[in-house]
């Protein structure tokens, strides 16, 4: 099996900053991509941001580019979100998300963290 730890959420003012992080663990052979998605009350989880095995592309949503960056320690299959300027429409349990293969010869697995809970209010 294959477990997403996150940890890093909490309350900050509008305008703060906060950096989530997600460690996976368990029988890993390779973690095709990783990323982080969130949802906010009453509406449908969304993606984040992701990337690839290499940690060197990445996809945002798009209203938060400039913002939000991913980053990626595979070392550690560890993937980081660093979050500035935040607003409170960025208020969601954010959850981390990967794709992993556990066998070399085997099928990709998703997988899913239990969320972190991310506040911005004043």
């Amino acid at each position: 099996q294959v477990q997403l730890v996150e940890s890093g959420g909490g309350s900050v003012q509008p305008g703060g900053s906060l950096r989530l992080s997600c460690a996976a663990s368990g029988s890993i052979f390779r973690i095709d991509a990783m990323g982080w998605y969130r949802q906010a009350p009453g509406k449908q989880r969304e993606l984040v941001a992701i990337t690839a095995t290499s940690g060197s592309t990445a996809n945002y949503a798009d209203s938060l580019k400039g913002r939000f960056t991913i980053s990626r320690d595979n070392a550690k299959n560890t993937v980081y979100l660093q979050m500035n300027s935040l607003v409170p429409e960025d208020t969601a349990l954010y959850y981390c998300y990967a794709v992993v293969k556990r066998r070399d010869s085997g099928p990709s697995y998703a997988y899913w963290g239990q969320g972190t809970q991310v506040t911005v209010s004043s």
